[in-house]
Order: C-alpha cells, then sequence, then structure tokens
C-alpha cells in the first residue's frame, strides 16, 4: 500500500517534509497540497506531481488523500487537525498542536470520543538516535532514580520577530516534550529565571533565560535558553541518578587540528542536527498508517501538556521569575501511562 498524504501550509518546513515523504521515506506519495498563498500551492504539488486545492477542508474530504499533513500557521492548526479527526483520518500535526491549551483540549476530546488515535506532533527529538539511547538507559534502572537534569538549548542568533515568551513557546517546547518522555513523569511546577542579558540581542528581547522545571515525582530540570549564543546550534542534556548520569552525545564530526588547536565542528542549525531523527518520524508515521495501527509518536495529549507547561513558564517570565504550578486536566485512559 501507498499512503497519500495530503499537505496543508507549503512554507519551508512544509516543502521539507513533502522532499522527505517523496525522496526518503518508502511507501508515501504527497497527492494534494493547499496553501494560504494558492500561486505558491500549485508550484510546489507541481514539481511532485499532486494537485494544489483551494482549502484545507477541501484536501482533508479528498478521495485522494489517505492522511493529513498539517505545516500551516500555528493558529490554523487545530482547525485543520479537528477537522481531519471528524473525517476519520490520521494527521501528523507540526509543532505547536494548537496556540491555546482549550484547543489542544478539543482535539484531545474530540480524539477520545472517536475512540483510537490518529494524531501525532512533530516533536522530533524522540526520534533522535542520542535521545533514544538516553531513554534506554533510564529505563533500565541502571542509574537508579533519576534526580536532576541538566539541558541547554542556544541558537547562534534569532530574527528580531522572536520575543521573549518564545524562548519558552518556540523553543524550550522541545525539552519539554523530551523530558516528559525520557522521565515518564510529569512537569508540575516552571520558573523562569533572566539573568544578564547578552548585548547581542534585540533591544526587546530577554535572553538567555534559564527555566527551572519540577517534575510529579520530584526530578529537578534546570534548562539554558540563549538564543543569541553566536558560536552554533547547541542541544545539550544530562540526566543525573542515584548511581551515575547519563549524557546526550554531540553530534559526530571529525576531530581538526591546525594552527595550534585541537577541536570539532559545531553545526549552526536545527535542520543538520535533527534530519535524521525527521526522517525517522516519517518513517515511523507513514509504517503506522500504512499498517492501520495507531501513530506511536507523540500524541494529542503530548501537544497539550506541552502548550500548558509552556503556558506557565510564560506566565512565571511575566511575573519576575515566580513558581507556577502547571495546571493540567486528568490524563484520559486512550494515552496510556504517564508521559
Amino acid at each position: 500500500m501507498t499512503v497519500r498524504v495530503g499537505v496543508i501550509g507549503a512554507g519551508m518546513i512544509g516543502q521539507d517534509h513533502i522532499r522527505r515523504l517523496t525522496d526518503v521515506v518508502t511507501a508515501a506519495t504527497v497527492t494534494a497540497v493547499t496553501d494560504i498563498d494558492a500561486s505558491r500551492a500549485a508550484d510546489v504539488a507541481a514539481t511532485v506531481g499532486a494537485t494544489a486545492l483551494p482549502t484545507g477542508a477541501d484536501l482533508i474530504v479528498s478521495p485522494e488523500v489517505d492522511a493529513v499533513l498539517v505545516t500551516s500557521w500555528g493558529p490554523t492548526h487545530a482547525e485543520h487537525v479537528l477537522a481531519a479527526v471528524a473525517a476519520g483520518k490520521p494527521v501528523f500535526c507540526e509543532k505547536p498542536l494548537a496556540t491555546t491549551a482549550e484547543d489542544c483540549l478539543r482535539i484531545v476530546e474530540a480524539e477520545c470520543a472517536y475512540g483510537r488515535r490518529l494524531v501525532q506532533v512533530g516533536f522530533m527529538r524522540r526520534f533522535d538516535t542520542g535521545y533514544r539511547q538516553m531513554k534506554e538507559v533510564l529505563s533500565s534502572g541502571s542509574l537508579g532514580t533519576p534526580l536532576i537534569v541538566h539541558c541547554a538549548h542556544r541558537n547562534p542568533t534569532v530574527p528580531e520577530s522572536y520575543t521573549s515568551e518564545m524562548a519558552a513557546q518556540d523553543t524550550a517546547v522541545h525539552e519539554i516534550d523530551v523530558l516528559r518522555w525520557l522521565l515518564d513523569d510529569e512537569i508540575a511546577t516552571a520558573q523562569v529565571i533572566t539573568p544578564r542579558a547578552t548585548g547581542r540581542r534585540f533591544a526587546h528581547l530577554k535572553d538567555p533565560q534559564i527555566m527551572y522545571f519540577d517534575t510529579a515525582n520530584g526530578v529537578r530540570i534546570d534548562l539554558e535558553v540563549f538564543v543569541n549564543c553566536q558560536y552554533g546550534y547547541d542541544i545539550q542534556c544530562e540526566a543525573v541518578g542515584e548511581s551515575g548520569l547519563v549524557r546526550l552525545p554531540d553530534p559526530a564530526s571529525v576531530g581538526i587540528r591546525t594552527a595550534g588547536g585541537h577541536g570539532t565542528a559545531v553545526l549552526q542549525d536545527w535542520k543538520r542536527r535533527f534530519e535524521d531523527a525527521f526522517d525517522s518520524e516519517f518513517r515511523e508515521w507513514i509504517a503506522s498508517v500504512e499498517a492501520g495501527a495507531e501513530a506511536t509518536g507523540p500524541s494529542a495529549w503530548d501537544g497539550y501538556a506541552a502548550t500548558v507547561i509552556t503556558d506557565a513558564a510564560v506566565r512565571s517570565l511575566e511575573s519576575d521569575g515566580t513558581v507556577v504550578t502547571v495546571d493540567m486536566k486528568p490524563r484520559p485512559a486512550l494515552y496510556g501511562g504517564t508521559a
């Protein structure tokens, strides 16, 4: 079976995923594309022999579409995901699942009413080899009970449109999701502290930020978000247990000795750092659709949880570092275990 995918949103990430579904993933073909810019949709569709359709609603109900990929502007995500669930079609939604916790919860409730998982959210780090190795170690119990996690998320620079709130909503959200999964634990509180700001930032931006999270089981997480670090795209994670620690490996890179020094190159963007993870998440999603099985990647509940937690972080930022309790609804049985 070849899974026929309709893509809503033909911008940068949409085009990258269309390339991935066409050139990297087997058993998939892109059959329909839509975008708010009709001419862009037509141009992108033509490159893969797909049909350009006027709206997301038209694409979702098309008999030529088996599964839906949502890569449109964030505030439109809830509308398209809810329509896909109503049509009974598997839907992969790039993060965020929705821009408000209320809309995320509507999706969770719709999926529960349908009776099976149809939604997967694009948190690609769960598919990264290094994070998966960390998960194996933590799940084995060889380090004893996890106590502390140290993380850093650094970008060389960000555009002027990047806001202080986006440090939680667009950047730290990846750590929030992957740490819930790594620890199989829920985040209960959030706190954001702003240390001395870098001079290499736009004046409106609070950068860096230090985020603290406590989990329901008492694990303490600290996360440095520094989006104007200048030197590269650098993702770090170290989990400390009672009997040892496990650390996320840096991407493989050759060592260079020159001019009296020895070093390795630092990647400059997220696309290269997580390219293999993106490929893996789509291979696994398409395999689940092809088999008629529920997706095994991040769920609608994970999308809801991430939004509630980032909302708490933003409230802490806006209240000068107050510790904010994460107010999450009870987890429905459809979504299984803790995180």
